[in-house]
């Protein structure tokens, strides 16, 4: 991805470029990443319409995406199939669990809500950089465009968490806690070495 683009995503660190790489001769491991990348996406969606249910902009925000990120396991389950692939086990992603224990401790509930959006918002812009790249750099046309049509949907649910952030605390708040969570990013970025068995 370019400077340009990831400047759009917000991004302050590319990702590194081995990683397209490492992961075009994992395919098997990032097929099963991934789909398990699509299956907490939408598990969290639920989580916070669970936790807030009273915010009716959050709820009809992110029930469609719930059913949408489900799709797109469905779809990533089929493509292992596909290729006589096992989706195999769920493994740790270090990389999200270092955002989340980034999170300041004792926070309230509303504002545990507005850091959780700005997490989502930057998984999701994370994935997308790293769809980009791989719609880029593989061999394979077909997985070309298969990750193309990920990136494009992933890039729509990074703007609707910080539209969501800024609909609920102002554009103000929510740029100023945005700015901080990416120079966060960026130093746990700098942290993990490059895996080529994992979407993060």
């Amino acid at each position: 991805m370019s400077t340009a683009e990831n400047t759009i995503l917000g991004l302050q660190l590319p990702t590194d470029p081995r990683w397209t790489d490492l992961a075009a001769k994992s395919l098997e491991d990032i097929l099963c990443d991934h789909a398990f990348c699509e299956q907490k996406a939408a598990t969290q969606c639920i989580s916070l319409i669970q936790r807030y249910p009273e915010k009716t902009e959050l709820v009809a925000a992110l029930a469609p995406i719930v059913t949408e990120e489900w799709g797109h396991f469905r779809l990533v389950y089929a493509e292992l199939q596909r290729r006589g692939f096992s989706l195999g086990r769920q493994r740790a992603d270090q990389y999200v669990n270092a955002l989340l224990d980034s999170l300041p401790k004792g926070l309230g509930r509303e504002e545990r809500l507005l850091q959780q959006l700005l997490i989502c918002a930057l998984i999701e812009a994370r994935s997308c950089e790293r769809f980009r790249l791989l719609s880029e750099g593989l061999e394979e046309e077909a997985l070309r465009q298969f990750y193309y049509r990920f990136m494009v949907s992933e890039a729509g649910h990074y703007r609707l968490f910080l539209d969501l952030a800024e609909h609920y605390f102002g554009a103000e708040k929510a740029r100023q806690e945005w700015r901080e969570w990416l120079q966060r990013e960026a130093q746990i970025l700098q942290t993990l070495s490059p895996r080529g068995d994992r979407m993060h």
